[in-house]
């Protein structure tokens, strides 16, 4: 058993490592205002011997949320804003996590990540990858764990959920527009109140 300081000690040493190793990662993300991009999905089931794949399109707006635009195999949309959620079929209940787990994963907000989450990272010359449990009973009911990973951009995330099941999106033609397009804006204009 190790004595009390030395307990202290270490648990700084490590919280201090993680934060560095966060501030790594923040440095190594292109900053930006609006990121768009193109995304594959495979949705694994237990009870499927193959995944579910799916592919679309996402645009992330710091101060409104987030377009995930499936186009195949079926067109749909989702809109996540701070606490609105909003599908083809209408507005969906949002856990609060949620609307702030989404947009920090998609905008690079580490910090608000570490508020849902306890990390630890993984650093590499030209990649990171960040692992993520959930601090919240209520999400980690759901979620057992969060895998992102990238370069200078988020390119994939894993999620783990408790029951077996697993998501893996992977992200390319990323850009960075200085502006959103009509198109977009009027998809955002549908989360205000």
């Amino acid at each position: 058993m190790k004595p009390l300081p030395a307990l202290i000690l270490w648990l700084y040493a490590a919280a201090t490592q993680a934060e560095d190793a966060l501030a790594a990662i923040k440095s190594r993300l292109a900053p930006a205002a609006i990121v768009h991009g193109h995304f594959r999905q495979e949705k694994h089931l237990k009870f499927l011997s193959r995944p579910l794949i799916s592919e679309g399109e996402f645009t992330f707006q710091q101060q409104r949320g987030v377009i995930w635009k499936t186009v195949s195999p079926v067109e749909s949309i989702l809109l996540v804003g701070d606490n609105r959620l909003l599908t083809s079929q209408g507005e969906q209940a949002l856990p609060a996590s949620f609307g702030r787990v989404f947009p920090a994963m998609l905008g690079g907000d580490l910090a608000a990540l570490s508020e849902d989450f306890s990390t630890s990272a993984e650093l590499q010359s030209d990649s990171w990858r960040l692992t993520l449990l959930p601090k919240d009973a209520l999400l980690g009911k759901a979620i057992a764990a969060i895998y992102l990973a990238g370069d200078s951009e988020l390119r994939s995330v894993e999620i783990r959920e408790t029951n077996g099941n697993t998501s893996m999106i992977g992200f390319d033609r990323i850009s960075h527009p200085v502006q959103l397009s009509p198109e977009q804006a009027a998809e955002f204009a549908r989360l205000s109140p």
